[in-house]
């Protein structure tokens, strides 16, 4: 995964939400203000990362998340494991839970899912 800013991140998490976007569009989502021309700088460096692509329609780009919120998350968390848990993802949800306010409620929505899904088979590996 390229190094992604705030702004780069921001700009993916409404295109995943609300699919296909105009760059006004996105921006009128953004949780802080953004200027037109940071925006546009961001678009095209997510372009160039090949993390989002756009098309032209009329006199205007359409921007779209072309990377899956979940590979993104995957390789974030991989990344974090390297550096925080000795690459274990098991040992960085251990710390995350440890260092974080996690309520009852919480532990009880992670138990549920960890329940319910169903274990990976690491190739390679066997049990």
């Amino acid at each position: 995964m390229n190094s992604m800013n705030q702004n780069e991140l921001e700009a993916l998490r409404i295109l995943w939400e609300r699919g296909e976007s105009k760059p006004a569009e996105i921006q009128s989502h953004f949780s802080w203000p953004i200027e037109n021309a940071t925006l546009r700088s961001v678009l095209v460096n997510l372009v160039r990362k090949r993390h989002i692509g756009r098309r032209l329609q009329g006199k205007a780009f359409f921007y779209a998340a072309r990377v899956p919120k979940a590979t993104m998350l995957q390789t974030a968390m991989q990344t974090l494991a390297r550096v925080f848990a000795g690459g274990s993802p098991q040992e960085l949800v251990v710390q995350l839970m440890e260092t974080s306010d996690i309520k009852a409620a919480d532990l009880k929505l992670i138990r549920q899912t960890a329940a319910a899904t169903p274990t990976k088979k690491h190739k390679g590996k066997s049990k």
